[in-house]
C-alpha cells in the first residue's frame, strides 16, 4: 500500500456491542479481540488502517471495554471512549464527537472486515460533495444484514433486514465518510441507531452509496463467519 490517504483522517470504530451471537465461542472475550491468525481481530484492523496513513482512531467501547484499553495501551495514536451504559451506534459515535474533528471522519464497524482501496472511497465521497457516503457491498443473501438501494449513486432507501427473504442485494459494509455538516446533524439527532435513527432521516439525495470494484468483505458476528474470517484475514487480504 503506497497512499497514505487517511493521514489527517480521524478513525473511530464501533465496538461497544455485547456480541450475544458470538458469546458462546468467545466468553468473556471482547469480539474486537476475537482471535484470528493467530492475533487478534483488532491487530489486523488497526494495521490495516495504518497501511492508508490512519494515525488518530478512537474505539468507541462498552462491554469489556477494559480488556480492550489493556491491549491498546501501548499504541500510539489509539484512544478510547467508553459508553456507561448501552448507547447504540448512534449513541456511541455522539459520545466520541468531541474527539473525531477531521473532514471527512471515518466510521467503521468494529466487527466487519473490508478488504477494499479505501482512497478509492475517500475520493468517491469528495466528488459527491455528499454529507455522508456509505461503502456498500453486493451479496448474495440479505437477510442477516438488511440492504440499501441505491439511484445514480445516491441511497435512495433503506430496507430492514428479513429473514425471509434470502435474497442478493446490496448492503451497507460497514463504514462510513461523514462530513462535518454530518456530525453537527447527528449531535442533535434522537435514538440509539446510527442507521435507523439518524440516516435514514437526512434530506433525500445527501447520502451517496459507493460500491466498489473490488471487496473482501465478512463480518465476525456469528461464530461461522468467525471461522470463515480465518481464510480472508491472510497475508494478501491485508496489502
Amino acid at each position: 500500500m503506497t497512499m497514505k490517504c487517511l493521514e489527517g483522517i480521524d478513525v473511530a470504530v464501533l465496538a461497544g456491542g455485547l456480541g450475544t451471537r458470538i458469546n458462546g465461542v468467545l466468553g468473556d472475550t471482547p469480539k474486537v479481540l476475537a482471535p484470528i491468525n493467530g492475533k487478534p481481530y483488532l491487530d489486523h484492523l488497526l494495521g490495516w488502517l495504518s497501511s492508508f496513513g490512519a494515525a488518530h482512531i478512537v474505539l468507541c467501547l462498552g462491554h469489556l471495554a477494559d480488556k480492550v484499553i489493556a491491549h491498546v495501551a501501548d499504541q500510539e495514536g489509539v484512544e478510547s471512549v467508553v459508553e456507561s451504559e448501552p448507547m447504540g451506534t448512534g449513541g456511541a459515535l455522539r459520545l466520541a464527537g468531541e474527539r473525531l474533528r477531521s473532514d471527512p471522519v471515518m466510521v467503521m464497524n468494529g466487527d466487519t472486515w473490508l478488504g477494499t482501496d479505501l482512497c478509492r472511497f475517500l475520493d468517491s465521497h469528495r466528488q459527491s460533495k455528499s454529507m455522508v457516503s456509505v461503502l456498500c457491498v453486493p451479496v448474495d443473501d440479505i437477510s442477516r444484514y438488511g440492504s440499501v438501494e441505491i439511484n445514480q449513486g445516491r441511497i435512495v432507501r433503506f430496507r430492514e433486514k428479513d429473514a425471509a427473504n434470502p435474497a442478493p442485494g446490496v448492503i451497507s459494509a460497514g463504514a462510513y465518510l461523514f462530513s462535518p455538516a454530518a456530525f453537527d446533524a447527528l449531535a442533535i439527532a434522537q435514538g440509539p441507531s446510527l442507521e435507523r435513527d439518524f440516516l435514514e432521516h437526512l434530506p433525500a439525495g445527501s447520502i451517496s452509496g459507493f460500491i466498489p470494484e473490488r471487496i473482501n468483505f465478512i463480518d465476525i458476528g456469528t461464530p461461522k463467519s468467525l471461522e470463515a474470517a480465518k481464510t480472508v484475514l491472510t497475508g494478501d487480504a491485508l496489502q
